[in-house]
């Protein structure tokens, strides 16, 4: 998938050091996010990038409208700045698409686990069955 824009965003989660990868395309956004052990350098982070991009699991794409840049207050966009540099972004599409994410893992694991306890119920249904034939015949 062709890629319009993106951002990393490292920040501190107790106990790991945790990246966020913002992807923005064509009318989409989707977010991934990497959990580093230590506190990572910049070209880490660079190099994890560069070695694992086609491994990183997205979060399916949000539909996003396209907006027209509008002039802002040079104060404003400096505060603006150093807020978003302070801390993690607060935004709420990334926290949407990373719990659309876990959702759909959260479904398929639960389809999965009913599917084998569904599988292993039949197995002792059939043993039980074959254990009654085998009494009935005095085996």
């Amino acid at each position: 998938m062709e890629c319009d824009c993106c951002s990393v965003t490292v920040c501190f989660q107790d106990p790991f050091w945790v990246g966020l990868v913002e992807r923005r395309e064509a009318g989409g956004y989707s977010v991934c996010k990497c959990t580093f052990g230590g506190e990572p350098r910049d070209f880490e982070v660079y190099q994890f990038l560069l070695e694992s991009w086609y491994r990183l699991r997205f979060s399916p794409t949000i539909p996003t409208e396209k907006r027209e840049p509008e002039h802002r207050n040079p104060k404003r966009a400096r505060r603006e700045a150093a807020r978003y540099l302070s801390g993690p972004p607060k935004g709420t599409k990334a926290q949407e698409a990373l719990k659309l994410q876990r959702t759909e893992g959260k479904a398929a694991r639960q389809e999965s686990s009913r599917q084998e306890r569904e599988n292993e119920e039949e197995r002792r249904f059939l043993l039980r069955q074959e254990k009654k034939k085998r009494k009935h015949r005095g085996r």
